[in-house]
């Protein structure tokens, strides 16, 4: 038998205080209260009640931390997955703001449906289709928890409820430490929750691609 049901979360809030996209960048870890939050999403997921069997992580810092509480109270490792990583994206390691006043960096705008400052976003749809197909498929029972970012999540979400994947990234609904949550109908993803556990109050999110 296959998983019962797969919740992608999104990792905590990462210390960032020259508010940068760090994109894949390493070295980037949790705050104080990204550690927090990401607790609070292992709690509200162990809240559930559901048997939590099959663990996976982005390469990442700041999602194998986020990870960490999850083999706390599960008792289970996580296995690293690159398809779950951040996108690439040409403005990594700057400030956004800065970067969309510079005329030289216009070029990168100019197809936002791809979008052409970074990883198609049909690409990353196919690699995270694949990577839960993968971990709904080896969990023999129980649920399954992917550790991952912001715009691999939200893009998946936008795919599953059959929208474009083209979006403005300020009004992503995939809030820090949040929880998405999947079942799957014949050969088909279906959303089945949406949570935000962590407390938000004074948290930055200001890296993401």
């Amino acid at each position: 038998m296959p998983a019962d049901r797969l919740h992608l979360v999104r990792h905590g809030e990462v210390h960032n205080p020259r508010r940068v996209l760090y994109g894949r960048l390493p070295n980037y870890r949790l705050s104080t209260a990204g550690r927090r939050g990401a607790r609070q999403a292992a709690e509200y997921v162990h809240g559930l009640h559901r048997p939590i069997t099959a663990l996976v992580s982005s390469p990442l810092q700041r999602a194998q931390e986020s990870a960490e509480p999850f083999t706390e109270l599960f008792g289970i490792e996580p296995v690293i997955d690159e398809r779950v990583i951040e996108p690439t994206n040409v403005f990594e390691g700057g400030r956004m703001k800065r970067a969309l006043l510079n005329p030289l960096n216009w070029w990168h705008l100019r197809r936002p449906a791809q979008p052409s400052w970074g990883e198609p976003y049909a690409q990353v749809i196919a690699r995270m289709d694949a990577a839960m197909t993968d971990a709904w498929a080896r969990t023999e029972t129980g649920d399954a928890v992917i550790v991952s970012h912001q715009l691999p999540i939200w893009v998946t979400h936008l795919a599953i409820a059959g929208l474009s994947p083209r979006h403005d990234p300020r009004k992503r609904r995939c809030a820090l430490s949040s929880v998405t949550s999947f079942e799957r109908a014949g050969d088909r993803w279906v959303e089945v929750g949406y949570a935000e556990p962590a407390t938000a109050a004074g948290s930055v999110d200001v890296g993401a691609v």
